[in-house]
């Protein structure tokens, strides 16, 4: 199965094919290190982990307590405002607090990309009646964070709210 942006491939790793039919959303847990389009450095002069992620050109600065986070390739879907009104989709990469457990899940980092025309759409992808908010732009791609992403208040919440006060995704 291919996910995509207008056409562009992000995943063709089997993950429970239950997904794209049933409109169940899929999530790939993957290790930074083994995909393709995606690597994790540390950086050792600050002592903070960066994920970076090629394929859609972005990096994201982590505290060095997040050594060791996963990465879950995730599909975001929305629906234009505008008649007729007709569904939008595209990747969403989660960035996971390597002390998450299925026991005791911890906040999440969801990173919605759209490309530049879907941005300009009128999407509504969620419930909230707000929309996702930008954390930057590269000449191909809008990155941002989902509406009310942290509305349940798991553990770490607090933690990455101040993760996100330091801007931490810088478009390549």
């Amino acid at each position: 199965m291919n996910f995509g942006v207008k056409g562009e491939v992000l995943s063709r790793r089997l993950c429970l094919a239950v997904g794209i039919s049933t409109g169940v959303l899929l999530a790939c847990p993957l290790r930074a290190q083994t995909t393709a389009a995606t690597t994790a450095t540390e950086n050792s002069s600050k002592a903070a982990v960066v994920y970076t992620n090629r394929q859609y050109g972005f990096r994201f600065n982590l505290p060095a307590d997040w050594k060791g986070y996963r990465v879950l390739v995730q599909r975001w879907d929305g629906t234009t405002q505008e008649e007729p009104r007709r569904k939008e989709y595209g990747p969403r990469i989660v960035l996971r607090d390597p002390r998450w457990t299925k026991a005791k899940p911890r906040q999440d980092i969801p990173i919605m990309i759209f490309t530049l025309a879907q941005w300009k759409q009128d999407l509504v992808v969620s419930a909230a009646p707000i929309g996702p908010s930008e954390l930057g732009r590269n000449s191909r791609y809008v990155f941002a964070l989902p509406p009310r992403y942290n509305f349940a208040f798991p553990d770490g919440y607090q933690e990455v709210e101040e993760i996100m006060k330091t801007k931490p995704l810088h478009p390549f």
